[in-house]
């Protein structure tokens, strides 16, 4: 049955409790309980809906086949966008953060999609150890240690992600324009956001490292619907390259305005800059030629490791779009779903101690391959996937797949 997306604060999601006749250990409130914290309204919400489908599905997969250590997982959905903001808002998020920590039902959390997000939220997780394992938010400020003090201040790592971060995402990409093409000079913007801001700031720290000149940096303002004034400017320096770290509330109107006033000039972002929600707002010709970086490695694309996930996938959710994103989520839950099994063959309660440890042990199989954290809650592989938006016109204009197909891994920046 197609699942209807609903953007109360909270809503019930997955099927009702249900406690087997026996089992090893002991859940709080009966039932293991795991919270869902995207932005569903605004600017990010389709996507946010292909990252909750990918949730769902795994969930729903784990109950069907008799739950996770014999217990039926429930979840909760709270929404951490806002009208106010026009897409996620960091405000909000740190609300929900404090109503999950009020909750005792919740033994874990699923998400944030966005790093602004998480920098709130994380701190008030830490101090209730309540962990979350996120499917997209790659800042990697949160799960840095020179800043446990600000984003985990009980000490343990609660902050876990099934993807890497910026540390890469945005050196990588300054990797592949220089060495795939050959730019000599680029302009960096950034949305001002946590994300924005850092994946900007990681990029434009390697383009210098390897020499590439680095004309520019600037801070465009969200609530502004024409650039007109800093794109003429750049247009005037002659840059090779145009870098946007942000999300697609600010990178729809500058995508738009730059094919207007600098068509020829190479643009490039990170995740922000793909997604349903930025191929509907911007279009082609505007978009064409567009690069875009994600965490994950690539698997949706003619993929024989994850073809009959696809098949289900698009059965369960007829007409509804996915990415690697939506796997990274199918595999979040996983390791939750997993947690819960480990801890409960072992005896002990299954409770927000018992789960953070369980997750920051994690060991497991997935569809993008073995998952396990670092002492930080990063992910121990890490690929950094390139995209580039070009026109297909053998399929609908919304065939995200078809329409921003993948060209390879970027190269690897060794990390001290």
């Amino acid at each position: 049955m197609k699942r209807r997306l609903t953007l109360g604060a909270v809503a019930l999601l997955g099927v009702a409790a249900c406690q087997p006749a026996e089992h090893a250990g002991s859940v709080a409130s009966n039932t293991p309980t795991v919270a869902i914290t995207l932005p569903f309204t605004g600017a990010d919400a389709e996507d946010a809906l292909h990252l909750k489908n990918g949730i769902a599905m795994a969930f729903d997969e784990v109950n069907a086949a008799g739950g996770a250590g014999g217990f039926k997982i429930e979840t909760v959905q709270y929404d951490n966008g806002t009208a106010r903001a026009g897409k996620y808002d960091p405000e909000q998020a740190a609300a929900n953060a404090r109503k999950l920590v009020a909750d005792p039902r919740i033994v874990a959390v699923v998400g944030p999609m966005m790093s602004g997000e998480g920098k709130t939220m994380s701190p008030i997780l830490s101090e209730a150890n309540l962990a979350a394992v996120t499917p997209s938010s790659t800042n990697p400020d949160i799960t840095n240690p020179n800043f446990t003090a600000l984003f985990r201040p009980r000490g343990k790592a609660i902050y876990f992600r099934t993807l890497t971060t910026d540390a890469l995402q945005g050196p990588n990409m300054a990797n592949w324009m220089k060495d795939r093409l050959r730019i000599n000079s680029v302009y960096v913007l950034d949305d001002g956001g946590a994300y924005g801001k850092g994946v900007a700031d990681s990029f434009q720290k390697q383009a210098a490292k390897i020499g590439l000149k680095v004309l520019g940096r600037d801070r465009l303002d969200p609530n502004q619907a024409d650039y007109t004034a800093i794109l003429t400017k750049i247009k005037a320096l002659n840059a090779d390259a145009l870098y946007y770290g942000g999300v697609g509330k600010t990178g729809v109107p500058l995508a738009k305005k730059a094919y207007e006033i600098m068509p020829s000039v190479i643009k490039a972002g990170a995740d922000g800059m793909l997604g349903q929600s930025v191929l509907k707002g911007v279009g082609f010709p505007a978009l064409e030629g567009w690069y875009a970086t994600t965490a994950p490695p690539h698997l949706t694309e003619d993929h024989p490791a994850v073809a009959a996930w696809l098949k289900r996938y698009r059965a369960k959710f007829p007409g509804q779009g996915y990415d690697d994103y939506t796997i990274t989520a199918y595999d979040a839950a996983l390791v939750v779903a997993d947690a819960i099994k480990r801890v409960v063959a072992s005896g002990d309660p299954v409770n927000r101690d018992t789960m953070r440890d369980a997750i920051q042990q994690t060991k497991l199989k997935t569809l993008q391959g073995d998952i396990s954290f670092d002492a930080n809650g990063d992910m121990v592989n890490k690929v950094i996937s390139v995209f580039q938006y070009r026109e297909n016109k053998v399929f609908p204009i919304d065939d995200y797949p078809h329409q921003v197909p993948y060209v390879g891994a970027a190269p690897e920046t060794p990390q001290s």
